[in-house]
């Protein structure tokens, strides 16, 4: 069965000798695992619509009883290879498609996260990557459900508005002082703010402002806890963004 769909490719693996294995993100199915026959080869048919987060039309052939759709050709629409690729622009575009990717099972659709992904991207072609970087955190989590309540504590249900809280790996939400865990980490109240106000507006409203990587790194921070925990292990990517 013949198929096609606008789509982002996550991830690519070699497979047999001149074969890629193609995860794609597709606006109509979900998450798909197809094999680019030859791509290792031949530029012809794909050229460098292979590379992570470009967004195209995908086609693809499926068959009964088959995991592995057949990858024919992909339309390039857009591309991050269109602006200057920096290291830290490779490792942002690497995260949140290794975060699609993890979190996602195969297979459901989910207009929103694609459309999130899409405003993300394009805002990565920039300056800084953190801002985007933030939005993508904040709202993947709560899109996929994972976002607590970021105005009590969990354990007791204290208001944290004006007060001091703290996040930790192991509790499902924020801590008041008291309440507070062994190696626990402050999130600010400036960046619980910030993600209020993310919660309410689209990307586009935040352009213009600075964004140095200190601002809101406690929410990514405790966001990346909240992925990672779900997932339970460590994003690769992850740890690249602590080092930049």
């Amino acid at each position: 069965m013949s198929k096609q769909s606008e789509a982002l490719i996550l991830r690519t693996y070699p497979f047999h000798e001149a074969d890629l294995l193609v995860t794609l993100f597709t606006r109509a199915e979900g998450k798909i695992r197809g094999v680019a026959k030859s791509a290792k080869r031949s530029r012809r048919r794909f050229g460098g619509a292979l590379e992570p987060l470009t967004y195209v039309t995908a086609h693809w052939q499926e068959k009964e009883k088959q995991e592995l759709a057949r990858l024919d050709s992909c339309d390039v629409i857009s591309s991050p290879l269109t602006s200057v690729m920096t290291y830290p622009r490779i490792v942002a575009l690497s995260y949140v498609a290794e975060v699609i990717d993890e979190l996602l099972p195969d297979r459901e659709p989910s207009d929103d996260i694609f459309r999130l992904a899409l405003s993300v991207v394009r805002h990565l072609e920039k300056e800084s990557v953190w801002k985007p970087l933030t939005y993508f955190d904040l709202w993947i989590v709560r899109l996929i459900g994972l976002l607590p309540d970021l105005t009590h504590c969990i354990a007791c249900d204290q208001i944290l508005n004006g007060s001091r809280a703290y996040f930790h790996h192991m509790a499902d939400g924020l801590l008041c002082a008291r309440d507070k865990r062994l190696a626990s980490t402050e999130i600010t109240a400036d960046s619980r703010t910030l993600a209020a106000q993310m919660l309410r507006a689209p990307l586009e409203s935040f352009d213009g402002a600075e964004w140095p990587r200190q601002r809101g790194a406690d929410l990514r921070k405790f966001l990346a806890q909240r992925i990672q925990r779900h997932i339970e292990k460590k994003l690769v990517t992850a740890g690249m963004l602590e080092k930049i």
